[in-house]
């Protein structure tokens, strides 16, 4: 079904587009600018253990892998959107290799070729393969652990009889002890099923490979603890617990509770496989009575390697289905099971049919093309993005006076600041009050002034010919506030 030709294409096609997002669409709040900015913190204060939510305040929400992986990436590239987004590409790349590895072996070529275009293509990944976030070093960690459990008594190299072991480090090191539920929960049920749990035992490294896991991600758990001490506290039982048994929780240190009625977690699954999520239902429906696809699914649970990708594709929209507190993101590590799947799907109803297989073709080409459209609007209409890009960048090309950088001179009249104007000008912009501006103009000989929309004419009203408008946003007019 697909060519090695058109598959070369189709990826190099889905890579060049996500990389041209990567540059071209700005950090927009609050997600992406705000871990951005906690790597960027990490990387200016040159502290590797504690990430910083601002300056003297400790980011107790997350660990810290992704933030070093970050933090490195801008000490290479420079302080950037694409070298923010960078490592994600890289972990979602590590990703899709491991998940091609297991179809190739467990399944066929053409399946492993059919699961990694599904894979690339789907909304989520597509979005979290080149995303400031911290799920796509989970994904990464998890994909590793699932792959190599399944791998490793069919090749033998450390790296599989190891990989359950290390991608439970890098998922405690990326998200925290969620990692060890989304791979130990589909592996010991599927053990159990196939009736190989003292075969397992056996011949798994379980003594070493234990130790091998606490070696990568337990130091760091100390030392977090020993120089911010109560961070162990809010992290598991606030984060890992309370979030999720609590709809309103109002422990949240750094924003709020995402309130949700309890199994929205489904509606985000299909939302984020989109568009392979909502196609497969359609097919599911449409064959549901036939006899041919009762006796395929049939032929199908009888494969140790369906049952395998189904229990990793279903234990965490389980999981989260009574929560009443989820984001869309928490799907994603389910995300490289369920591409597996739908890939050997493809291959088996692909009967010859030409609308069926211009269906697969139009499907498969929907997120590049998708992708560049989107990245092109944004390159021409940041402003219509919750960003502060463009106006951080109109006060740096702006003439300089005196030694300090003009964003020192910007200002906001705001309660606080938003994180993507945090980021773009270096955490030099700050908030202010309106009743702080006289001291501040005579001072700095004028400043900047963002003013959010609703309070311009109130504030033209204030300072007169003072202020004189320069650019806008879609949340903030920005002002030279003259002496």
């Amino acid at each position: 079904m697909l060519q090695r030709t058109n598959l070369i294409w189709l990826l190099g096609t889905l890579l060049l587009v996500r990389i041209i997002a990567m540059v071209v669409v700005p950090l927009a709040d609050t997600t992406e600018p705000r871990y951005a900015e906690i790597a960027r913190l990490m990387l200016t204060t040159n502290d590797w253990i504690t990430p910083w939510f601002e300056p003297d305040v400790p980011f107790w929400g997350k660990p810290p892998l992704s933030f070093w992986a970050q933090a490195l990436s801008f000490k290479l590239f420079g302080i950037n959107e694409f070298a923010g987004r960078l490592p994600a590409l890289l972990a979602f790349i590590a990703t899709a290799w491991m998940l091609w590895r297991m179809a190739v072996s467990a399944v066929s070529a053409q399946v492993a070729a059919a699961t990694v275009v599904v894979y690339s293509s789907m909304l989520l990944t597509f979005l979290a393969a080149g995303t400031v976030m911290t799920d796509p070093y989970l994904a990464l960690g998890t994909t590793w652990a699932m792959v190599a459990f399944y791998l490793a008594p069919k090749e033998n190299v450390w790296y599989w009889r190891y990989g359950v072991f290390i991608g439970l480090g890098i998922g405690l090191l990326a998200k925290g002890p969620l990692a060890i539920v989304i791979a130990g929960a589909p592996i010991g049920l599927w053990v159990l099923f196939q009736g190989k749990l003292m075969h397992y035992l056996r011949t798994m490294p379980w003594i070493r490979g234990t130790l091998l896991t606490l070696l990568i991600a337990l130091p760091w758990y100390i030392l977090a603890e020993l120089k911010t001490p109560g961070f162990i506290n809010y992290f598991i039982v606030g984060e890992h617990f309370m979030r999720f048994v609590d709809p309103g929780w109002m422990g949240d240190l750094y924003g709020h509770a995402h309130k949700e009625a309890k199994g929205m977690i489904w509606l985000h699954w299909l939302a984020g496989s989109t568009p392979w999520g909502p196609l497969a239902l359609l097919l599911l429906v449409g064959h549901m009575l036939t006899a041919s696809l009762r006796k395929t699914v049939w032929h199908a649970l009888k494969q140790p390697v369906v049952i395998y990708a189904l229990l990793w594709a279903l234990v965490t929209p389980v999981f989260f289905t009574a929560a009443g507190n989820v984001i869309w993101t928490y799907v994603l590590p389910s995300m490289p099971a369920f591409a597996l799947l739908m890939g050997w799907a493809m291959v088996k109803l692909n009967n010859g049919q030409k609308w069926r297989k211009l269906g697969f073709i139009f499907v498969m080409w929907f997120m590049p093309i998708a992708g560049l459209i989107f990245s092109a609007f944004i390159a021409n209409n940041n402003n219509l993005m919750k960003t502060e890009k463009t106006i951080a960048e109109y006060v740096a090309q702006q003439p300089q006076i005196g030694d300090n950088s003009n964003w020192s001179r910007l200002y906001y009249l705001a309660p606080k600041l938003e994180f993507s104007a945090r980021f773009y000008s270096h955490d030099k912009a700050k908030p202010v009050k309106m009743g702080q501006l006289e001291n501040l103009v005579m001072q700095q000989q004028g400043v900047f002034l963002a003013v959010p929309t609703d309070q311009w004419e109130t504030t033209v009203a204030h300072f007169g010919a003072r202020l004189e408008p320069r650019i806008e946003n879609m949340r903030f007019k920005l002002a030279f506030l003259k002496p």
